[in-house]
C-alpha cells in the first residue's frame, strides 16, 4: 500500500511516524482559498504537517498524515453551534486516539493543532501514547492588523452597533481587518493561546514553540525541529509517559497562573492528566498554586498594557516565563521534556541562546516595546499592579465552587484589592433571552445577570462571550455582574462568575433564584478568596443563616429546562461526564466510574424485575 501511494520501495522500511493535525479548509498551491475552514487557526497548519513530513523523509523516516478538524468558538458564539463546542473536544480526542491505534506500526506521533478544542483534544490524545514518543507542534498565532481591532474586540461589533456606537460601514470594514495573517490562533490570551503555552510547560512541545507567528519562517522551523525531536526520543527509548508526570502537570498549572491564562484550562488540564493516567488536579490544587504564583505576563485581555500574543512570543514566550519561575523556585526543573533533556537544561539553553536575544531586540526595535514590560520579574509585575488571576468563590449559590478571572474586573471597582457588589438578580434560562434583555435596555446599572440552564446538562456548558462582550459595550456595563453555570471565553472581561456548581439542572441553588433576589459578591484579589451568596429578596436582605435556610427551603423555578435544541450527542456527553467527576474532573469519560454506575443500575433493574415477576401463592 505504501508503494502504491508512490513511496520509494527502497525507503519503505524506515521508522513510521504519524502526523496528526486539526487542518481544515482547502488551499491552492499559492495559498488562496478553494474551500474555507471553520477558522484561521487550522487554515495553515497543513504547511506545518508538510514541513515536518519533509524533514522526516530527509531523515529516512516514513511519515503518515491524518486530520480531524475542529470548530471555531468565535463562529458559534451565541448560536446553537455552541451546544457542541465543549463536547466536541472529547469526540475529537477519541477520533485522534483511534487514528493513532489504527497505524499499529507507528513509532511516534506528531500532533499539530492551534485552537480552542482541537488543541486540548490533541494533547489528550498524545497524552495516551504511554511508552511511545509524541510531540505537540503548536499552530501559532495570527498577527495584529496594522490598522484595526484585535480579534477579541472585533467580536463586539454587533453589540456596539446595536448600541449605536459604531456605523454599519465601520463594522463591515473593521471586521475584515482583524486577521493580519491567514492562519494562527487569536491575538489574545484565550483558550487557544493558553493551551499552546500549557503544551510547552508540560514539556510536550519544544521550547519557544508556543505562540509563534503563523506562516513565518520561525513558525515552520518549529515543525522541522519537532520532527528531529521525535526521532531523538525514539533513539533515547523515551516515551510520552517520561514527559507527562505529576510534576509536569504541576508545572503547567504554575505557568498558567503566571500567564493569567484562560479559565477553560481548568477543564482541559485535568482532562490531559486523566488521559495520561495521572492525578487530576482539583479546585484545591488550583487555589493553592494561584495563591503561590505571581502573574508576570501582561497580555490581552488582562492588561494593563494588553500586548498581543505574538509580542509575548517575541518577549520570550513560555520559556522566558519559566526562567523567572525557576529563579523563584516555583518549578520542578527535573521534569523531562521532548527535547530529551530536563527542563533545567532547556532553560539553561534558552537563557544564553542567540534566538532569545535576537527576538527580544526585534520587539524593542520594531514595535518600540521593552520585552521586560511584557514578561516581567515578580517584583516588577507587583510594582505595576499585576495580581493573580483565577479565584474560586464559594457560598450558598456555589457550594461546590465557581470560577472568576479576578483580573478581568474593571480596576476602578477595586478598593484595597477587593471587589464588592450587592444587587438584584435578573434571571434568564437561555443566552438568547439574556442578549435580548441587554439589547432592549432591560439591564440597568447594579443588576446581577443570572444565566442558568447553560451547564453541561442544559447547553453543553456553552461559552457565553456574547454576554460579556455585549455588557462591555454598555456605558455602565462594568457595574453589572454575571453569574452562570456556563463558562467564559478567555477574552471575557467584567465581574463574571462561571462554572457555578452544582448547575441549575442538577439541583443547584442557581435554579432557585427569582428576579429581584438580592445577590452579594465579594472578591479579594490579594488573597484570592471570594463569596457569591443569596442574601435576600425584593423585601430586603437577611442575616446569612436566615438567607441560607430560606434558599434551602425554596423550590426550584418551574421553567428549568435544557436548551430546546440540545443535541442527543451532547445529552449523552453530559450524562457521561457527570458520572466521571463533572466539570471539576475535567469533563472527561472515566470509563471505570461509568461502568460501575451502569452495573449498579443493571443490578437494580434485575432485582426490581425479579420482585415483580414473583407470582403470589394462595
Amino acid at each position: 500500500m505504501n508503494v502504491g501511494m508512490g513511496w520509494d520501495p527502497a525507503h519503505v522500511l524506515g521508522p513510521e511516524v504519524l502526523i496528526l493535525s486539526t487542518h481544515g479548509g482547502l488551499r491552492a498551491e499559492d495559498g488562496t482559498p478553494i474551500a474555507l475552514g471553520f477558522h484561521t487557526g487550522h487554515w495553515e497548519v497543513g504547511a506545518l504537517v508538510a514541513e515536518a513530513a519533509r524533514e522526516l523523509k530527509t531523515l529516512r523516516a516514513v511519515p503518515f498524515a491524518g486530520a480531524c478538524t475542529d470548530p471555531c468558538d468565535g463562529r458559534t458564539q451565541g448560536t446553537t453551534g455552541m451546544l457542541d463546542s465543549l463536547p466536541y473536544r472529547n469526540d475529537a480526542a477519541i477520533v485522534l486516539r483511534r487514528l493513532m491505534r489504527s497505524l499499529p506500526t507507528r513509532t511516534g506521533v506528531l500532533g499539530v493543532a492551534t485552537c480552542d478544542k482541537g488543541l486540548p483534544a490533541m494533547m489528550m490524545a498524545l497524552a495516551s501514547s504511554g511508552k511511545l514518543p509524541s510531540v505537540l507542534i503548536p499552530g501559532g498565532v495570527t498577527l495584529l492588523p496594522e490598522n484595526g481591532e484585535d480579534a477579541g474586540k472585533v467580536q463586539t461589533i454587533g453589540a456596539r452597533f446595536a448600541q449605536h456606537q459604531i456605523t454599519l460601514q465601520y463594522a463591515a470594514e473593521i471586521g475584515c481587518r482583524a486577521c493580519a495573517t491567514p492562519g494562527g490562533g487569536c491575538q489574545f490570551l484565550g483558550t487557544a493561546a493558553t493551551s499552546q503555552v500549557i503544551a510547552e510547560a508540560l514539556g510536550l512541545a519544544l521550547p519557544h514553540s508556543a505562540l509563534g507567528p503563523s506562516g513565518q519562517p520561525i513558525w515552520l522551523d518549529a515543525a522541522r525541529r519537532s520532527a528531529r525531536a521525535i526521532l531523538r526520543m525514539r533513539q533515547l527509548n523515551m516515551g510520552t509517559s517520561d514527559v507527562l508526570t505529576d510534576a509536569s502537570i504541576n508545572n503547567a498549572m504554575v505557568v498558567h497562573a503566571a500567564f493569567g491564562g484562560s479559565t477553560n484550562l481548568l477543564l482541559h488540564v485535568p482532562a490531559i492528566a486523566h488521559a495520561a493516567k495521572l492525578h487530576r488536579p482539583t479546585a484545591k490544587d488550583w487555589i493553592h498554586i494561584n495563591r503561590q504564583v505571581p502573574r508576570i505576563v501582561d497580555a490581552l485581555p488582562n492588561g494593563p498594557g494588553n500586548y498581543a500574543t505574538v509580542q509575548v512570543f517575541l518577549a520570550g514566550g513560555a520559556t522566558e516565563v519559566m526562567l523567572h519561575l525557576r529563579r523563584a523556585g516555583l518549578l520542578d526543573t527535573t521534569a523531562r521534556t521532548v527535547t530529551g533533556e530536563t527542563l533545567n537544561t532547556t532553560l539553561d539553553w534558552w537563557q544564553d541562546s542567540p534566538r532569545r536575544h535576537a527576538l527580544r531586540k526585534n520587539l524593542l526595535e520594531q514595535d518600540g516595546i521593552d520585552p521586560d514590560n511584557v514578561i516581567m520579574s515578580p517584583d516588577r509585575a507587583r510594582s505595576r499592579g499585576l495580581t493573580s488571576t483565577v479565584c474560586f468563590p464559594v457560598g450558598n449559590l456555589a457550594p461546590e465552587g465557581s470560577v472568576i478571572k479576578s483580573t478581568s474586573i474593571d480596576p476602578t471597582l477595586i478598593v484595597d484589592e477587593k471587589y464588592h457588589h450587592l444587587g438584584p438578580a435578573k434571571v434568564f434560562t437561555t443566552e438568547a433571552a439574556a442578549i435580548h434583555a441587554i439589547k432592549t435596555s432591560q439591564i440597568v446599572e447594579n443588576d446581577v445577570m443570572v444565566l442558568i440552564c447553560c451547564g453541561p446538562a442544559g447547553a453543553g456548558m456553552q461559552e457565553i462571550y456574547q454576554i460579556t462582550a455585549a455588557l462591555k459595550a454598555l456605558p455602565f456595563g462594568k457595574h453589572v455582574a454575571v453569574l452562570t453555570d456556563a463558562r467564559f471565553s478567555g477574552v471575557s472581561t467584567g465581574a463574571c462568575i462561571g462554572h457555578i456548581s452544582p448547575e441549575a439542572l442538577a439541583g443547584g441553588a442557581l435554579g432557585k433564584l427569582q428576579n429581584g433576589d438580592q445577590i452579594e459578591i465579594t472578591i479579594d484579589r490579594k488573597n484570592l478568596t471570594g463569596t457569591v451568596d443569596f442574601v435576600g429578596t425584593l423585601n430586603g436582605t437577611m442575616a446569612p443563616d436566615v438567607a441560607a435556610q430560606f434558599l434551602a427551603e425554596r423550590g426550584p423555578r418551574p421553567d428549568l429546562a435544557p436548551h430546546p435544541e440540545l443535541p442527543d450527542d451532547t445529552r449523552l456527553w453530559a450524562a457521561l461526564v457527570h458520572a466521571s467527576g463533572g466539570i471539576w474532573g475535567g469533563c472527561v469519560y472515566d470509563v471505570d466510574s461509568i461502568i460501575t454506575l451502569l452495573d449498579k443500575g443493571s443490578e437494580a433493574t434485575a432485582s426490581e424485575s425479579a420482585t415483580h415477576s414473583v407470582t403470589p401463592t394462595h
